[in-house]
């Protein structure tokens, strides 16, 4: 059962609210930008954003300017999920949330030589996510079913992914920024070629964007462009992919783009 309070406005047509969610009762920041406009007649559609400290403020501002009349999209509700912390990126929390079970001898060191943060918990986020946090919204605003995304940017990109192969009814929109497709030595790409001999079974309508700066890591650009050729077989059974490559960005600079774009993915529509 979640607990939740309302706190006060972040600004005007925001607001912040506390949600205590998933199986161990974690506590859960969740920022609200509420849509400019009436809702369409199926709803608003709604994009879920992970590390919301980092990326919600840009997020919605860039939402507020690119839904206005009468050339904008349809006004849409934008979501960010943060921690108590109010940090950017939470690494202790995020890095649980974000991940999948690993073995630490299948992760690379970390550049200040500690250990990793407790991982593995991605699908009891994803549950609280299905069963708690977006109840919630869906009880605040009429939403638009066919309009659901997701975004995260590197672990929140690697959880993404993981929702997609192992959830793709819960969003009809996932972007993966920057993935850590390397976690836990690659045990991602089992999951993709699982979900390639499921999908097409599903009779789902899915759209995948994939964002990277062109000068992060050198491996991890490697491996987000190697995604669209691995899921190609699945472009004429109901799965869209996207991918974009920022010349001149690194692993934090690309987020404005890789936000700005991600409003055009989860809005335009066809």
């Amino acid at each position: 059962m979640s607990h939740i309070q309302e706190l006060n406005l972040l600004h005007p047509g925001c607001e912040e609210h506390i949600i205590f969610a998933g199986r161990r009762g974690l506590e859960y920041r969740i920022l609200i930008s509420q849509p400019s406009g009436e809702a369409p007649p199926e709803g608003y559609p709604v994009i879920y954003a992970l590390d919301g400290h980092a990326v919600f403020h840009t997020l919605a501002e860039s939402a507020r300017l690119q839904t206005r009349k009468p050339h904008g999209y349809d006004p849409v509700v934008i979501v960010g999920i943060g921690y108590p912390s109010g940090e950017p990126f939470d690494m202790l929390r995020r890095c649980y949330d974000f991940t999948m079970p690993a073995e630490e001898d299948k992760l690379p060191k970390r550049p200040d030589g500690t250990g990793w943060p407790e991982s593995g918990g991605a699908d009891d986020f994803l549950t609280a996510l299905e069963k708690e946090i977006m109840p919630f919204i869906t009880g605040k605003f009429p939403v638009d079913s066919r309009r659901q995304a997701l975004f995260g940017h590197s672990l929140g990109g690697l959880l993404v992914l993981h929702a997609l192969f192992k959830r793709p009814g819960l969003f009809t929109h996932y972007a993966a920024g920057s993935p850590s497709v390397w976690w836990n030595d690659y045990a991602l790409l089992t999951e993709l070629e699982q979900f390639s001999a499921a999908f097409p079974g599903a009779e789902l309508e899915r759209k995948l964007m994939i964002t990277i700066g062109a000068d992060e890591l050198e491996q991890m650009v490697e491996d987000a462009a190697k995604l669209p050729g691995l899921l190609s077989p699945l472009a004429g059974q109901g799965l869209q992919v996207s991918y974009y490559e920022f010349a001149g960005e690194s692993h934090v600079s690309v987020l404005p783009a890789a936000l700005s774009r991600l409003l055009r993915f989860a809005l335009e529509q066809e």
